[in-house]
């Protein structure tokens, strides 16, 4: 008998047909003799509404009243599953998160769990009562309502097992896996049986939407197995777990990509110490994250600095480098919003050489020109224009022949 938490995303409870259907799998795992914690977010797309209501009434909402607005939404979800499921004859019992209670700091909008008490929780289970917790939210040491950002019930789920001490966190969503590559790019892309949390850690940073990277880091750390199933469809789905040195290990294991970059160049710029910082200076102080950075210098003692940032921060970046710009009497300040980032990953990569050269020998012979390179130790990150993403995503899938599956990998 297994102790088992299960997340379920706004898709999975989007009516109460899905609600219902949520209801039988819970059944199914308790009828199988698992005790089974829910944790589910609020039904699709009603966030969104609550979020368009609030900024409906102000120009700037106050954000600790939009976290009370927003947190609204899993309440109606947690009653009706659990209404469900006792209508059915298996009790339950719906739990807010000060209810639980799910404790976290005070940042509104983007809090972060530092704690949480488990004691009725644990005396539901313990009485064959299934414990339904609303996700997304928790309460800080002031009482007030927060919610927790975007992945939030991802979060909320993966910090409850780690609590709870569950021996698996399955994050309940709209596909069956993490695949090898985008299956709507590429056709012959493979789910997945099992990957590392260092894997899918960089997978989620680097634009693969299967799970956020809060949930992904949070299991890593406390050592939650955690696997990624279909709602809609039985099957095994992909386990997220401790890299084992036993395995061999494929070289990639997967291809992410982002559509939500843009880079900036200033040019000529004097080579002098200090004058990245007062390039991205005014960047870091208005919150903007930096991701890739390449500087070049050339013989007439300037530099080129070229860094990335998201698409919706780029026309904010290039208006506070004006002024920067004319300060350090730079040649040219240019940028480019209709570029995206493809980037490789594998721990594999530790201990095989030439992945880098095999990667870029494929976008060559799709004569695709790399503008920009990342890499670490198990992943290389390539920028290019913006028309070649799913060619590139294909050539490089191909060239690793990831929709072959590794010896011996029972798919």
């Amino acid at each position: 008998m297994a102790l088992i938490v299960q997340k379920y995303g706004g898709t999975s409870v989007g009516s109460i047909e899905r609600i219902q259907a949520v209801a039988d799998r819970v059944i199914g795992y308790l009828n199988a003799g698992h005790r089974v914690a829910v944790v589910v977010s609020a039904m699709s797309g009603e966030t969104n509404k609550l979020v368009a209501l609030g900024r409906s009434t102000s120009a700037r909402p106050s954000s600790r009243e939009m976290d009370v607005l927003q947190a609204t939404g899993e309440q109606v979800t947690v009653a009706l599953l659990a209404m469900v499921l006792a209508d059915r004859g298996y009790p339950a019992r719906s739990y807010l998160a000060h209810q639980v209670a799910i404790h976290t700091d005070s940042s509104f909008g983007r809090a972060r769990i530092v704690g949480i008490d488990t004691e009725r929780l644990r005396a539901d289970l313990d009485a064959g009562v299934v414990p339904v917790v609303a996700g997304f939210q928790g309460v800080d040491a002031e009482g007030n309502v927060t919610t927790l950002g975007r992945g939030g019930s991802d979060t909320t789920g993966v910090a409850l097992a780690a609590a709870l001490r569950a021996d698996e966190c399955e994050i309940c969503t709209d596909v069956d896996g993490v695949y090898t590559a985008d299956p709507r790019i590429v056709e012959d892309a493979r789910r997945l049986p099992r990957i590392t949390f260092e894997e899918m850690l960089e997978l989620a940073s680097l634009g693969s939407k299967v799970l956020h990277p809060r949930s992904v880091e949070f299991a890593g750390k406390y050592q939650v197995p955690l696997r990624v199933l279909s709602s809609f469809e039985d099957g095994p789905g992909t386990l997220i777990t401790m890299e084992n040195d036993a395995m061999e290990q494929p070289v990639v294991s997967g291809i992410a990509h982002s559509k939500d970059e843009a880079k900036i160049t200033m040019s000529g710029v004097p080579d002098v110490p200090g004058v990245a910082s007062r390039i991205l200076g005014p960047v870091s102080r208005a919150a903007i994250e930096v991701d890739m950075i390449v500087q070049n210098t050339g013989a007439d003692g300037t530099t080129d600095f070229t860094f990335t940032v998201k698409r919706d921060d780029y026309e904010r970046a290039l208006e506070l480098l004006r002024p920067v710009q004319a300060e350090l009497g730079a040649r040219e300040l240019a940028g480019d919003n209709r570029i995206v980032k493809v980037s490789v990953v594998g721990v594999g990569m530790r201990s095989h050489a030439g992945v880098a050269s095999r990667m870029f020998d494929a976008l060559a012979a799709e004569n695709i020109n790399i503008l920009m390179i990342s890499t670490s130790e198990i992943k290389i990150s390539v920028v290019v224009t913006e028309k070649y993403l799913e060619l590139a995503v294909r050539a490089i899938h191909d060239a690793f022949e990831l929709g072959k599956a590794a010896a011996g990998e029972r798919v």
